[in-house]
């Protein structure tokens, strides 16, 4: 019989199996155009290096799953300053989810390996594209925002590894299918085709 500490590991070794194999991603089902197919990643702010903005609050700062992107003069000074797609991709969803989200665009991006991501922009003030169309890396797509006054104006932001992933908290020590943003665009500003 195996002890109740030599349990414990076990088991949360098996509920990290199970949780991996319920946010294990598969390819989104996206209509292909040749196009469209990522050739590589920008800023989604300061139009193509984030010039002007910090992120103050850091993937992985606070169990934090993305960046916090800020323009340089704080409070509210960047109120509907544009932001733009990272990457050619398709807007799988441009809606506004409600709670802490509020307005959110969702972008897959698609490599010519066939891989893909999924980029996140929340708390948007405007949406300037529509679902189910394709966008162009560096295409305005909206607008920082405040979600309605929940919060000073900034752009959450997210890159994951795992394109079916729903919206939950933007905090969590498990981070499975998340990527830190900052890291993941300067590692692919040009993709090899």
């Amino acid at each position: 019989m195996i002890s109740g500490n030599k349990l414990k590991p076990i088991i949360g070794g098996l509920i990290l199996i199970i949780g991996g194999l319920i946010l294990i991603g598969y390819n989104e089902a996206i209509p292909t155009n040749p196009e469209y197919i990522s050739d590589g990643f920008d800023f989604p702010v300061g139009k193509p290096n984030a010039i002007g903005y910090t992120d103050k609050q850091p993937f992985g700062k606070n169990y934090h799953l993305g960046s916090d992107w800020n323009g340089n003069g704080g409070g509210n000074t960047d109120l509907g300053d544009n932001i733009y797609a990272i990457s050619n991709g398709f807007v799988k969803s441009a809606k506004n989810l409600g709670g802490g989200w509020g307005n959110v665009i969702r972008i897959i991006h698609e490599l010519t390996d066939g891989k893909q991501y999924e980029s996140i922009y929340a708390h948007l003030d405007k949406i300037l594209i529509k679902p189910n169309t394709f966008v162009k890396k560096g295409q305005v797509i909206g607008t920082i925002g405040t979600n309605n006054g929940q919060y000073l104006a900034h752009l959450h932001f997210e890159i994951r590894s795992f394109t079916n992933m729903g919206i939950r908290g933007g905090y969590s020590w498990f981070t499975m299918g998340y990527l830190n943003p900052t890291e993941f665009i300067k590692a692919n500003r040009k993709v090899k085709k």
